[in-house]
């Protein structure tokens, strides 16, 4: 079927076009807007500008299809493939994209803000400046989480976002917007978080181990009992985080803001805590063996019951910190 055959049958009110062969068909810049072209041949179509606001394409094949600046708000798009599209700055707002294949596709600057992205397979993907604000990413059922191994999420706006259980090993995420977003037991190893906003994150239970977050801001982020393990911290904020039962071995935290954070049973064994901020913390508990401590600040610090054996104290400002011991050092 050719573009002008759609566009007088869609014109006189046709809208079910439901399996058809459109392999390579240039509908730029068509009004579309609630079409049902449900399992139908888009392959390396022409959609660029296109309006496809509500439409239906669920298992519609769309791979190589140029859709940039196309409006696909509230569009049904579950299990459509679309590898390798160009969907540059186009609105996927409030889409259902679940199980959806979009490994190599360009998102760039994409508008998926509270679209529906559960199981669906975004490797290799790029997503530079994508907005995903409450955008749904969550692990659907166990075995089947969101794939974004190797994608690109460099300054994409991810505030609120579902990322439950999502797979984002070694993910690029420089500079991404993260603040209140859920990422409980996420894989984010090997992850460039560097520069990130993660600001009231929820982190518990994530897996964070040789993650790149330096200069991340973490103030107030729950990270309750996840794996931060060889993770570098250098110059992060972590200010009012809440770290209890946190894996932070060999962890690097070089000036890093601690300030009243809870460290309550966290194993910091070998940590490197060189002029790290741990004003107000609470390392109740905390396992602190053959950590470099030197020129540390626990000005007011809670250090009851932690094991600081061979720890390197070297210049650590001990201020009204209670010790091990519970007796107060000045």
């Amino acid at each position: 079927m050719q573009a002008q055959e759609i566009l007088k049958l869609y014109g006189t009110g046709k809208t079910d076009f439901r399996g058809e062969k459109l392999t390579g068909v240039n509908l730029a810049r068509a009004d579309l807007i609630g079409i049902n072209l449900t399992n139908a041949d888009l392959h390396s179509a022409n959609l660029i500008w296109a309006y496809l606001n509500r439409a239906n394409l669920s298992k519609a094949n769309l791979a190589t299809a140029k859709l940039s600046g196309a409006n696909l708000s509230q569009a049904d798009l579950v299990g459509a493939n679309l590898q390798d599209a160009d969907l540059h700055g186009t609105t996927f707002q409030g889409a259902d994209l679940r199980s959806a294949n979009l490994t190599l596709a360009n998102l760039l600057d994409a508008n998926l803000i509270e679209a529906d992205l559960r199981n669906t397979n975004l490797a290799g993907a790029n997503l530079t400046g994508a907005c995903l604000r409450g955008a749904n990413l969550r692990e659907e059922n166990q075995g089947y989480s969101v794939n974004l191994r190797g994608a690109t999420l460099r300054k994409a706006d991810l505030r609120g976002a579902n990322l439950t259980g999502a797979d984002l090993a070694k993910v690029d995420l420089r500079g991404a917007n993260l603040s209140e977003a859920t990422l409980r037991g996420a894989d984010l190893r090997g992850a460039n978080l560097s520069e990130a906003n993660l600001k009231g994150a929820f982190l518990t239970e994530t897996n964070l181990t040789y993650a790149n977050l330096r200069g991340a801001n973490l103030v107030n982020a729950k990270l309750e009992r996840a794996n931060l393990s060889e993770a570098d911290l250098a110059g992060a904020n972590l200010q009012g985080a809440m770290l209890p039962d946190t894996k932070l071995g060999k962890a690097r935290l070089v000036q890093t803001n601690l300030t009243a954070c809870s460290l309550v049973r966290a194993d910091l064994s070998r940590a490197n805590l060189w002029q790290a901020v741990l004003r107000d913390a609470n390392l109740t508990d905390a396992y602190l063996a053959r950590a470099n401590l030197s020129e540390a600040d626990l000005t007011d610090a809670s250090l009851i019951r932690a094991e600081m054996s061979s720890a390197n104290l070297i210049g650590t400002i001990f201020l009204r910190t209670m010790m091990p011991d519970s007796r107060i050092r000045s």
